[in-house]
């Protein structure tokens, strides 16, 4: 069976390939008339980083992978606002706080009000069943290789929870290069809530059995395509490879890196004019709508106050950012070449996604947390500007940059307005989709603006897969396991339907104290203060997907049924509410 051979940094070739890379074997026979699944996750990645989605960092592999006839583009995905939460929806198919994510694990460790309750044990729980679970049974081949973030110990592993084979990052990110400065007083890790912690097959792996040379995304693909080579060709597969690229801290190989010098030094509000217009060009977003305000909540100088060295030294994170964005392409392609020359392309449903929104927080700013980081640094990292996107800085860009990638949207990572939970969406499955009708709201060029959710992903699969979902029980030894809320999207791709979830259904978020719930176009919002209003707002998407208009006074009865959808929400799911006082302290993640 095909094989890659690595890129720059992972220098040796592994199994079944010829000196020059190419295949050793012949393709692989077609499995069935099911589909394979890839799934490819990008971690805090802005909704206009890459070229399909009009962003100008070069991503040529996932252009191609946009460009067939069964290839679309989806502009109303949504996810939760973090990581782990929505990693927790992927593999469950429901909520995540029912699966076990209600607040990101490294909040629950610092909240003692989210302790104790179902739903947030901080890792993917036992009420669920996950889907490499589901899969297998199934009679499909599963692994996955990069970041898990869904619990650190061999119990809550991803070899724990499905996969035949699994490579993966266990912490919610991690130095790209598996540097770890050693700490003369032995009480590592120098960043507490990044323990550098790597299993395989479910064994915890110490730092020096890593492969070396090591960069996340290189290393991450060729762990993938070294398990793809050991399956059965016979049997069909399911792939997960969620990278951690471009997750903080901003760390790319020199090569990329000097490809985007000078790029940006026109700062970020002229990338987010230059983004909103190719998102206009492309047609995922309407001309007509007007960008939300980049907005500032740490007090800090925006690019307009830095001096000549703050704008250089801004400019150039952005351009480590790119790299880190090309460098995961690269990877990605590296990927799409062995499942191509397998022969196994067309018939392969693939999955491109962000977790959530861009990342704009600065670390600095983040209570108690931020002072650890910022002695860490300095003790033990030399983020000089020369130094910077190298194995021994740590750096992130901040909340311009991330507004000029979320653009028209309000917000970032960590935010339950759209700019947090809206995230780009890609679609490839030639063999199901080339020559199909598709219902529903969409545009030329293969655009779907139709409302989904990361929840629908589950069933999809199983659908396309003929598996049914064993809820309510027993399963694997649980009495009880909770059904998907989300929704197949299969019916909607094949034109069977007109959307993928009926206008009337209600969807809610809840993260760091931020909530929300939607039915059809319309959205209610609540931010707690000081960052926000402290009361519910209403946004038409439709009309304003900025969430520039509050409609609240003048929409009170509409307003009045979705917090009544909101409290059904809560006693379905089973969500902590934290307190103001709690929210004040903010001694998690969260906006700031």
């Amino acid at each position: 069976m095909p094989t890659d051979t690595a890129t720059a940094t992972t220098a040796t070739a592994t199994n079944g390939t010829t000196a020059n890379g190419t295949s050793a074997h012949p393709p692989r026979p077609h499995p069935s008339s099911r589909p394979n699944f890839l799934v490819i996750v990008a971690d805090d990645l802005g909704f206009s980083d890459t070229q399909p989605f009009g962003g100008e960092i070069a991503t040529p592999n996932l252009q191609r992978l946009a460009a067939p006839a069964g290839a679309l583009r989806f502009t109303g995905f949504h996810t939760a606002s973090a990581c782990s939460p929505t990693r927790a929806m992927l593999m469950s198919g429901t909520d995540n706080h029912l699966a076990g994510l209600g607040q990101m694990a490294e909040t629950i460790n610092r909240v003692p009000a989210y302790q104790g309750h179902e739903g947030y044990e901080g890792v993917l729980n036992d009420r669920v069943a996950a889907l490499p679970e589901l899969l297998k049974d199934a009679g499909y081949y599963t692994v996955m290789s990069g970041k898990w973030h869904l619990g650190l110990t061999e119990e809550s592993s991803p070899a724990a929870r499905g996969f035949d084979k699994s490579f993966a990052l266990l912490p919610g990110a991690g130095n790209h290069y598996a540097y770890e400065p050693v700490v003369s007083n032995g009480e590592g890790p120098t960043i507490k809530m990044l323990p550098p912690l790597y299993a395989e097959n479910g064994r915890k792996l110490p730092l020096d059995e890593l492969p070396r040379p090591f960069y996340s995304s290189d290393v991450f693909a060729t762990k993938l395509l070294q398990y793809l080579d050991e399956g059965d060709p016979a049997q069909p597969f399911f792939a997960y490879l969620p990278f951690t690229a471009p997750h903080w801290p901003l760390q790319a190989d020199e090569a990329y890196v000097a490809k985007y010098a000078g790029r940006y030094d026109a700062g970020p509000r002229s990338l987010r004019l230059e983004r909103l217009a190719a998102l206009h060009r492309l047609g995922l977003v309407d001309a007509g709508v007007a960008a939300h305000p980049v907005t500032n909540v740490f007090g800090t100088a925006d690019w307009d106050a830095l001096d000549a060295a703050g704008r250089a030294r801004s400019a150039r994170l952005m351009e480590i950012y790119a790299a880190m964005v090309e460098q995961m392409d690269a990877n990605i392609g590296r990927v799409l070449d062995w499942v191509e020359r397998a022969g196994q392309l067309d018939n392969t449903f693939v999955i491109f996604m962000s977790d959530n929104g861009a990342e704009g927080a600065l670390l600095e700013a983040l209570p108690i947390l931020g002072e650890q980081v910022q002695r860490a640094i300095a003790a033990h990292y030399d983020n000089s500007y020369e130094n910077l996107g190298r194995a021994n800085s740590f750096a992130w860009y901040g909340p311009e940059w991330a507004q000029a990638g979320t653009a028209p949207s309000r917000m970032y990572k960590a935010w339950i307005t759209e700019g947090g939970i809206r995230c780009p969406l890609l679609l490839s499955w030639p063999a199901g989709l080339a020559g199909k009708r598709r219902g529903g709201d969409h545009g030329s060029g293969g655009v779907v603006h139709e409302f989904a959710t990361v929840m629908d992903i589950l069933p999809t699969f199983l659908d396309l897969a003929g598996a049914r979902h064993p809820a309510p029980g027993p399963y694997r030894g649980r009495e009880k396991v909770l059904a998907p809320r989300g929704r197949s999207w299969l019916p909607f791709l094949t034109g069977e339907a007109a959307a993928i979830h009926d206008p009337n259904a209600a969807t809610g978020w809840e993260l760091f104290g931020q909530r929300a719930v939607r039915q059809g176009d319309w959205k209610a919002v609540f931010i707690p203060g000081p960052l926000g209003p402290d009361r519910w707002q209403l946004y038409n998407l439709k009309d304003d997907p900025a969430e520039l208009e509050d409609r609240a006074e003048e929409e009170k009865e509409r307003l009045d049924k979705l917090i009544e959808l909101w409290a059904l929400y809560v006693a379905e799911t089973g969500t902590v509410l934290p307190s103001k006082e709690t929210i004040a302290a903010r001694p998690g993640f969260g906006p700031r």
